[in-house]
């Protein structure tokens, strides 16, 4: 995948072209054949609870493409990527940093617009240190599965707009509040010209404190090309007060080293040759 900012023609997945298909032709044969209302309405039913199904697997793709593993001309190459959501907090932020910098590493900042234009020199930290920021929406809303079209174009656009004036640089890739979203996504992001981005394996950081669960979640048949998920913002803590991220990294980043995996920017995996 080599996602680039310019607007692209939105064509809907098999999956949603088939349910788009259905609403359109359901009232018209509820006026031929009223009689068949029970059928039609247990179809739709259906219809709409595998949509719902889908938006709430992070990493599903029947709603729209989804970066769920990196390329395979990058994994060819050892690559993956650590991505790191929910910042950035000026407490957490330098800290990952300097361990990223300590170990050549670089890595996928997937910022909330509203936090990065209160920090906004975390932003341009970020960039000059060669990591890449990516789109975590303006607001992060919890709720922002059930947005409509609207409201993910001021969710999605508005974090765009702030994360380019900061930076410099639009993002390229967006990643959904807790990876879930709505069939309604998917066209937004094609205006915007952005990439929805999940993970391959993920170690709940935001709710664990033991760093060493969260490491071995993360490291558990690690393989090259997969996109780790981890926090900044949001982080848990440990029993002694650290956030997790922090007490992660380290090992993690080492254990990388070991099995020769380097981690590198979305981008930069996408644009392996």
């Amino acid at each position: 995948m080599r996602p680039d900012t310019a607007p692209r023609p939105w064509r809907p997945t098999p999956l949603v072209g088939v349910s788009l298909a259905l609403h359109l032709l359901l009232p018209a044969l509820l006026l031929w054949r009223p009689a068949w209302w029970p059928g039609l309405l247990g179809v739709l039913l259906l219809d709409h609870l595998l949509l719902v199904s889908l938006g709430l697997w992070p990493r599903s793709h029947g709603l729209g493409p989804n970066l769920t593993r990196l390329p395979p001309a990058a994994a060819a190459c050892g690559a993956v990527a650590i991505t790191i959501d929910d910042g950035p907090d000026p407490e957490v932020t330098p800290r990952v940093l300097a361990l990223l910098a300590e170990h050549g590493a670089q890595a996928t900042f997937f910022c909330i617009g509203e936090r990065a234009a209160r920090h906004p020199e975390l932003c341009r930290a970020i960039v000059g240190a060669g990591h890449e920021l990516g789109n975590h929406g303006q607001r992060h809303p919890l709720f922002a599965s059930l947005l409509g079209p609207g409201g993910w174009a001021r969710e999605v656009g508005d974090g765009q707009r702030t994360l380019e004036a900061l930076s410099g640089q639009p993002p390229r890739y967006y990643r959904a509040v807790a990876g879930l979203r709505n069939p309604m996504l998917d066209p937004v992001l094609h205006r915007l010209g952005l990439q929805l981005a999940s993970w391959t394996r993920r170690g709940f950081d935001t709710r664990c404190r033991d760093a060493a669960e969260v490491r071995a979640r993360l490291l558990d048949q690690l393989a090259p090309g997969d996109i780790l998920l981890l926090h900044d913002g949001h982080a848990a803590r440990t029993a002694e007060g650290v956030p997790i991220i922090l007490a992660v990294l380290p090992g993690l980043l080492e254990a990388l080293a070991e099995r020769n995996l380097r981690p590198i920017t979305l981008s930069r995996a996408c644009t392996q040759p």
